[in-house]
């Protein structure tokens, strides 16, 4: 008989471990997990009339897979090579969540293709026409008067009454204001269009007023033949370098001679390179392309990658000018 208890204690208590631990791998905590993808030629996804792939070689982007972690990732810290969790108030704009987030990072990625076509048929002595429409807001920093007022991929056309064509006009009207004053921002957001009066604080080291924005500037785009990019469902602002390289090479300019590159960060409309987040999973997956170089912004970015590069060839670009001549002479 105390066999049996023994055997049966034995058994449910089983049914129950297995229960929590299936429990732990499905039930989603409040933490985004961070995970490598294998880069991903960009040719596939990009048509430029008349355009030719390159016979060997290639282009590709990098990309991050990003997800809610479950609990058993975020009581062990991941689980995955590559891996990285980081606190949803870090991931979701703040005062919104994950559908929010994935509005800014589609919107952000088809931006990128537009700035992208326009950088590579300027490279390409193509006649590209940029008007300066405003400024756009790039970031909310938490616990500013931002938060609930302005949102990621707004463009501010106006401040108290005055037109603002750049994020130079922003700075200049911001600067005639004091700590505490309230500024009203004339902004569009989508379709619509709103003007929204915020409070502006004092900016901890210069003391001048802002509201907690980060801003790049805003353009409309002509292109003077039709390219069009289809990434599918990914999202964020950083394939923009990849696309402007693959676009100038379909157009006959041989960017890659043979080597299969990888290539992430934004493209400005001035052709500089901005940073992006998710480095370290970037250059995993570049790694695991087997690639022959990965092109990376300058600066904390290129730093980082190169502490998990592990041998492969890192290539830190400022500009789109400066990483075609990098390509022009690898090896």
């Amino acid at each position: 008989m105390r066999r049996f208890f023994s055997s049966t204690t034995a058994f449910v208590a089983g049914l129950v471990l297995v229960a929590i631990v299936g429990a732990l791998l499905i039930l989603p905590s409040n933490d985004y997990i961070f995970l490598p993808d294998e880069a991903h030629p960009v040719a596939p996804l990009v048509n430029v009339p008349g355009g030719h792939d390159p016979t060997r070689g290639g282009i590709y982007y990098v990309d991050v897979i990003v997800r809610k972690a479950h609990l058993l990732e975020r009581l062990f810290g991941g689980l995955h090579d590559g891996a990285d969790l980081y606190p949803a108030s870090e991931i979701d704009p703040p005062g919104g969540g994950a559908a929010e987030r994935q509005q800014i990072d589609l919107a952000d990625m088809q931006n990128s293709q537009e700035v992208a076509a326009a950088v590579a048929l300027r490279a390409a002595g193509k006649a590209v026409v940029t008007t300066p429409i405003g400024a756009k807001v790039d970031q909310v920093f938490l616990h500013t008067p931002a938060v609930g007022k302005l949102e990621p991929d707004d463009i501010i056309t106006a401040i108290d009454g005055e037109p603002v064509r750049t994020r130079a006009d922003v700075i200049a009207a911001m600067a005639k204001h004091q700590p505490g004053d309230t500024v009203a921002f004339a902004i569009r957001r989508g379709r619509t269009s709103r003007i929204v009066s915020i409070k502006t604080i004092a900016e901890p080291n210069t003391k001048r007023a802002i509201v907690g924005i980060a801003l790049e500037d805003a353009v409309d785009i002509h292109l003077p033949i039709d390219v069009t990019i289809n990434a599918g469902d990914v999202g964020g602002p950083s394939a923009g370098l990849a696309f402007a390289l693959d676009i100038l090479q379909e157009l006959g300019r041989n960017i890659v001679h043979g080597h299969k590159i990888a290539a992430t960060g934004e493209i400005l409309p001035d052709g500089s390179v901005g940073p992006i987040g998710g480095v370290k999973q970037k250059t995993i997956g570049a790694r695991e392309a087997h690639v022959d170089a990965f092109l990376v912004p300058a600066g904390e970015n290129a730093q980082e990658a190169r502490r998990y590069a592990h041998g492969l060839k890192i290539i830190a670009v400022e500009n789109f000018s400066q990483a075609l001549r990098a390509l022009a002479t690898l090896r």
